[in-house]
């Protein structure tokens, strides 16, 4: 684009039309800075321009639009220029994507190392379980005195305790069991789970593409995936608030370094406060947990199970709004998920 000294366009390429979302003859003697609702960073950077005379670049969001309804992640280079009534040339390159693949090796990766982590945590708690079950069921056969004996008791009632909790670490082994599967009808299968755990006001709402085809799945591991999900997404609501499921096809969509022709995204949104910034970059290693009754297991579960499928769980959140996205890869059949 190429805006005058007052920062309005007086011309712009067919990518810049694209990117904003807008003609060169609608955009043409308008601001740039309106077109892009006065985003601070090109705010920034463009006042620098003309004040300075110095090249600037920098990457930096545009919010959703009428045209683009989700974030844009764009990386920015301005320069100036003498030309005519130009003084300032604007290169954008839209990066989205790019950086979601970026985040999705980063999700990988750490999903790797947390999944090693939790399964060398739980070798090592489980190998004494059994011994120390043992000894008190022993000593249990030689106390005579009630009193005592509920000791032992208490002995092999928490080790039972931990023993279930290193199995839900090492979490269920073995491949996938897949089978076609409608993921309507799985969400709603969680959701009666949800509302009957749930004694509050929750308010559920569903914006599925009736148009996905069936995928192939494990019926009981993605059920346990959704029902982390979700039963996260109502703990942050506190049982109050709006929890929105979403189902979408998507094209051409990479997986760590694998792209796949067709995707499924299944979309749970909650308007609840958000995850804290400083643990988002840490939400899918285990025992991290901002709540005082949580384990910590939930999300690398999930992640897990979802990885099983070739698949990778992603998430954005600030306040009033976080989204965990699952993306599965799937295969035309012909038939779709709602007849």
């Amino acid at each position: 684009m190429l805006l005058d000294e007052h920062l309005l366009i007086i011309g712009m390429n067919p990518a810049a039309e694209n990117i904003l979302g807008i003609s060169q003859k609608r955009a043409s003697g308008q601001s740039l800075l309106r077109l892009v609702d006065d985003e601070p960073e090109m705010r920034d950077i463009l006042s620098r321009v003309i004040a300075t005379g110095d090249h600037y670049a920098n990457e930096m969001r545009l919010a959703p639009s009428e045209v683009h309804t989700a974030e844009r992640i764009i990386d920015c280079r301005v320069s100036p220029i003498s030309t005519n009534n130009a003084r300032v040339l604007v290169e954008i390159t839209d990066v989205t994507r790019r950086s979601q693949i970026s985040r999705e090796n980063a999700l990988m990766i750490q999903h790797g190392a947390g999944r090693q982590m939790i399964r060398q945590l739980a070798h090592e708690i489980k190998n004494p379980l059994g011994g120390i079950r043992g000894a008190a069921q022993l000593l249990e056969r030689q106390l005579q005195d009630d009193e005592q004996r509920e000791y032992t008791d208490v002995v092999i009632s928490e080790t039972d305790r931990l023993a279930a909790l290193v199995n839900t670490l090492l979490g269920p082994g073995g491949p996938p069991n897949k089978e076609p599967i409608n993921i309507h009808e799985l969400l709603e299968y969680v959701v009666r789970i949800v509302e009957a755990e749930n004694k509050k006001h929750l308010t559920i709402r569903r914006d599925y593409d009736p148009g996905l085809p069936l995928i192939d799945l494990d019926r009981d591991q993605m059920i346990q995936a959704l029902l982390n999900l979700m039963r996260n997404a109502t703990a942050a609501l506190d049982g109050q608030g709006t929890l929105t499921l979403r189902s979408r096809a998507a094209t051409n969509y990479t997986i760590g370094d694998i792209r796949h022709r067709v995707i499924a995204s299944i979309e749970i949104e909650d308007d609840g406060p958000g995850i804290p910034p400083d643990m988002q970059d840490s939400v899918f290693y285990p025992l991290v947990t901002s709540r005082p009754e949580g384990t910590g297991l939930g999300l690398p579960a999930a992640q897990e199970l979802i990885s099983r499928h070739d698949g990778l769980i992603e998430f954005e959140s600030r306040p009033g709004r976080t989204v965990f996205y699952i993306r599965i890869p799937i295969e035309q059949r012909g038939v779709t998920a709602d007849g």
